[in-house]
C-alpha cells in the first residue's frame, strides 16, 4: 500500500488561499470589465443616437451638411419614404440600407446588426430615427461597431495584471500568516519531542497571544504536569512497594537458610509458624495493591442504597475480639448510595488504624448534616471514628494518606502495617463522591468521612435536618 503523500498545513492553507484568491480576483476582474463594457456601450449608443439626431434635424430643415460623420468609425445613411438611400458616409456609398427595422410608433429604435452592408463577422450598434419631410417620414440610420468585451487591450492588461497581483499578494499574505500562526505549534512540537522520561519537568513554550494555540499550550503544560505527578507517584509507589515487599521476603529467606544450616534444631511446624507471619504480611500488601490497582483503573463500583449506621454497627459487632473498647451507639436511617464492599473496606481500614493507636477506647458516630448545594445537594452523611490515642500533629495529617507513608509512632506500634490502609480509605471516599479528612479532637485522632446522602423521596421524605436539632442524635 502506497503511503499517503504528506502535505503540510501551511502548504494546504497556501493552496486554498491561492485558489480562493484567484477565483475571487478573476470574478472581480470579470465584474469590473462587464461594468465598464456596459458603461462604454451605453456611452457609445448615446453618441450614435446624438449623431443620428443631428442628421435627422438637418433632413427636416432640408439642408444636410457634409461630411455626414464627424468620426471615421461612425456610419450614417439617410433613407427616403421609398426605401432608397439618399445619402450615406463614404464606406456605405452604393449599398442598400444598413437595417430593415424602423422606429415604428416611436421616434427612436436601436438594435445590433451583424453582417449585411457591414464587413463579415462584424456587428454594429444601429440606431433608427424619424425625420419629418413634406412627402413623408424619412429614416436616418446611424451605426458604429460594437465594443469588444476587452474594451481596450491596455485596459484589459491593467485589470488582468491587477487581478494577478492581488491574487499573488493574498496568497503570499496567507502563507505568511499561516506560517506565523503555526510557528508556536512547531515550537510546542519540538519541545514535546525533547521531553522524555528523564526530563518530565520541562514545559512547552506558551505564546503571548490570547488565542487557541495559547490555550493549547496551557492545556499541554497542565497535562504534562499531571503526567509528571503520575510518573513520580508511580516511581515512588514502586520504590515503596519493593521496599515493603523485600522485608518479609528477606525474613522468610533468613528463616529458611537457618533451618537448612541447622535442620536438627528446628522442625516443619516451628518453621511454618515463623514464616506464616511474613506470609500474612505479604498477603496483606498484595491484597492492598490489588485494591489500589482497581481504584486507579477507575473500575466502577456498585450503586446501591446503604445505611451507613447499619454498616458501622455490623463492623463493630464483628470486632468482639478487639482489645480496645468500641462504642457505636448508632441509629439507622442515614442512607447513602455506593458500593457496600468498598465502604466496608473503608470502615475496616479506619477501625484497624484506630485499634492500633487507641489507648483504650474507639468511638464511632454517624449523623446527618446539611449539604452545600453542589457537591452534596441532598445533604451529607458524616461518619466519625475517634480514638483516645496520642493523635496526629496537624502538619502530618496529610502525610498519613500517602501510600506506604507511616509515622514513626505507627512503625513502633505496628511493624507489620502496610502503609496502604488510609490511602485506600481516602481513595474509596473520593470515588464515592465524598471526602475523608483528619480534624481536630480534644484527644487522639478524629477521622471524618463525608458522603452525599441519597436523594429523598419527593412524596414521602421529610425535610432534611441535621441530627441533634431536636435534642436527639
Amino acid at each position: 500500500m502506497n503511503e499517503r503523500r504528506r502535505i503540510s498545513i501551511t502548504t494546504r492553507i497556501t493552496l486554498f488561499t491561492g485558489v480562493v484568491a484567484a477565483l475571487l480576483c478573476a470574478l472581480m476582474a470579470t465584474v469590473l470589465m462587464v461594468a465598464i463594457h456596459r458603461f462604454a456601450t451605453a456611452s457609445l449608443t448615446e453618441e450614435i443616437v446624438a449623431d443620428g439626431g443631428r442628421i435627422a434635424i438637418q433632413v427636416e430643415r432640408g439642408r444636410v451638411d457634409y461630411p455626414l460623420a464627424r468620426r471615421q468609425s461612425r456610419r450614417l445613411q439617410i433613407v427616403d419614404t421609398k426605401g432608397q438611400v439618399i445619402a450615406s458616409t463614404q464606406i456605405l456609398q452604393g449599398k442598400p440600407p444598413m437595417a430593415t427595422f424602423t422606429p415604428g410608433d416611436k421616434s427612436l429604435a436601436t438594435s445590433i446588426v451583424c453582417g449585411g452592408v457591414f464587413p463579415a463577422h462584424e456587428c454594429n450598434i444601429v440606431a433608427a430615427q424619424r425625420a419629418h419631410r413634406p412627402d413623408g417620414e424619412w429614416i436616418v440610420y446611424s451605426a458604429s461597431p460594437v465594443i469588444p468585451w476587452w474594451i481596450d487591450p491596455r485596459l484589459a492588461a491593467v485589470v488582468g495584471g491587477a487581478a494577478l497581483l492581488s491574487a499573488a499578494a493574498v496568497t503570499y499574505l496567507g502563507r505568511r500568516i499561516s506560517a506565523a500562526s503555526l510557528r508556536p505549534v512547531n515550537a510546542i512540537r519540538a519541545e514535546l519531542d525533547e521531553i522524555n522520561a528523564t526530563s518530565l519537568g520541562r514545559r512547552v513554550p506558551v505564546p503571548p497571544s490570547d488565542d487557541e494555540i495559547h490555550d493549547l499550550a496551557v492545556s499541554v503544560n497542565h497535562t504534562l504536569g499531571r503526567l509528571q505527578a503520575a510518573v513520580e507517584q508511580q516511581r515512588q509507589f514502586a520504590s515503596d512497594a519493593s521496599h515493603d515487599l523485600r522485608s518479609p521476603i528477606a525474613a522468610m529467606r533468613a528463616e529458611v537458610e537457618d533451618a537448612l544450616l541447622a535442620p536438627r534444631e528446628t522442625s516443619v511446624t516451628k518453621l511454618g509458624h515463623t514464616i506464616l507471619g511474613s506470609l500474612e504480611r505479604l498477603q496483606a500488601i498484595v491484597q492492598d495493591l490489588l485494591i489500589i490497582a482497581r481504584l486507579d483503573a477507575g473500575s466502577p463500583g456498585a450503586r446501591e442504597p446503604i445505611d451507613l449506621a447499619e454498616l458501622a454497627t455490623a463492623e463493630c459487632q464483628t470486632r468482639h475480639h478487639m482489645r480496645k473498647r468500641c462504642e457505636c451507639p448508632l441509629k439507622p436511617g442515614v442512607v447513602v448510595i455506593g458500593d457496600r464492599l468498598r465502604l466496608g473496606r473503608l470502615l475496616t481500614n479506619l477501625l484497624d488504624n484506630a485499634e492500633r493507636h487507641a489507648d483504650s477506647m474507639i468511638t464511632i458516630t454517624v449523623r446527618r448534616a446539611p449539604g452545600d448545594g453542589q457537591r452534596f445537594p441532598h445533604g451529607m452523611a458524616v461518619l466519625e471514628v475517634v480514638d483516645d490515642g496520642q493523635g496526629i500533629d496537624p502538619d502530618k495529617r496529610e502525610l498519613v494518606f500517602q501510600r506506604f507513608a507511616r509515622l514513626d509512632a505507627a512503625r513502633n506500634r505496628d511493624a507489620g502495617g502496610t502503609g496502604l490502609g488510609l490511602p485506600i480509605a481516602r481513595q474509596i471516599a473520593e470515588t464515592s463522591g465524598g471526602s475523608l479528612q483528619i480534624e481536630d479532637s480534644p484527644r487522639g485522632a478524629r477521622f471524618v468521612l463525608r458522603l452525599p446522602l441519597r436523594a429523598p423521596d419527593p412524596v414521602s421524605a421529610p425535610a432534611l435536618q441535621p441530627d441533634g436539632a431536636d435534642g436527639s442524635r
